[in-house]
């Protein structure tokens, strides 16, 4: 069986957004409503400028005690946040994930349209458990090569 694919794995292939001058507090209350881990910020033209994660707003907000209400989601976001295209496998995309600390990439598309955002809630068990095989791989290569 081929495995699949970060579209093919992604329940709900919509853009979930806020503008860059919406407040966190509004950036909450639409990933609340879209029962989504993750905002996408873009801006009037539809670029994306970052995004912003459950964990932003506990380590970025919550625990610097900034007011929700005032801060904006582009005090917080993550700028240019790594993208993946559509046809990437699941595997590959929990070792950039497993690799680079963050648990949600958003899906662009070749034509740069974006799709939506890939969470690792989104893969299977199996796929986790071979992604996490490769990133322990890829590190004891490194080790052995002296990086």
């Amino acid at each position: 069986m081929d495995e699949r694919t970060v579209l093919q794995s992604m329940p709900q292939k919509r853009v979930i957004s806020v503008a860059p001058d919406t407040t966190v507090h509004k950036a909450a209350i639409v990933m609340t409503n879209a029962n989504c881990g993750s905002v996408l910020v873009m801006d009037a033209t539809g670029a994306l400028q970052g995004i912003v994660t459950e964990r932003d707003l506990m380590t970025r907000v919550v625990a610097k005690a900034l007011d929700p209400a005032h801060t904006t989601v582009t005090a917080v976001m993550t700028r240019n946040p790594h993208c993946v295209p559509p046809e990437t496998p699941v595997s590959d995309a929990i070792v950039i994930m497993i690799e680079r600390g963050f648990r949600h990439l958003p899906v662009v598309s070749s034509a740069g349209k974006i799709i939506g955002v890939f969470s690792v809630r989104d893969a299977l068990p199996r796929e986790v458990g071979a992604a996490v095989s490769m990133a322990e791989f890829n590190e004891q290569m490194n080790d052995a090569e002296g990086g």
